[in-house]
């Protein structure tokens, strides 16, 4: 079967590419199709995130194992497609360039049967031009909140135990106090 997906830029603009990739396809194989589809010079680092029907970002699958233990974490290259996405299971979220956050919303818009002599991945459909730098991004917090559970009541008094008397005027490397 073919996945045909239309991956948006997280941007005011609309932008967007309509892409036609196998089921037995990976996400790394989706990776390259979205670089590709976008222009990017895919030198960059690009993670997918699973979501759920809201958008809210929940497992991170890295382009590659970062983890402390080499093998211990998967891949886009260990997922085919149908094993994360299907009619059910729709909606998935693509970050390229973790500098500058170029972030999209790619959804499963049909799966299809396969068209005779066409590759696979294709791009279908292409619109709007991709701004030279990525949208940028308002992280906010609760005004109230902005210390979470660090919040503490230190007062003036607190910080008296930074003002004690004790000078290194007096010290040298020579002392042996230096490491």
């Amino acid at each position: 079967m073919v996945y045909k997906f239309r991956v948006i830029l997280d941007a005011e603009e609309d932008i967007f590419r309509d892409i036609a990739i196998l089921e037995e396809d990976t996400l790394e194989d989706l990776h390259n199709a979205i670089v590709n589809a976008f222009g990017f010079d895919g030198l960059e680092m690009g993670s997918f995130y699973t979501c759920d029907d809201e958008w809210a970002q929940e497992d991170e699958i890295p382009l590659f194992d970062a983890g402390d233990v080499p093998g211990e974490m998967k891949t886009m290259a260990d997922y085919p497609l149908s094993s994360i996405l299907d009619s059910e299971n729709t909606k998935i979220i693509y970050v390229y360039d973790f500098l500058n956050m170029w972030t999209f919303f790619v959804e499963l818009g049909a799966i299809e049967e396969p068209e005779s002599g066409v590759a696979y991945p294709e791009l279908l459909f292409s619109h709007g031009e991709m701004p030279s730098n990525a949208p940028d991004k308002e992280f906010t917090a609760d005004e109230d909140d902005i210390y979470g559970e660090f919040e503490d009541d230190f007062d003036d008094d607190d910080l008296d135990m930074f003002n004690d008397d004790q000078s290194f005027d007096d010290m040298s490397f020579d002392d042996g106090q230096w490491n």
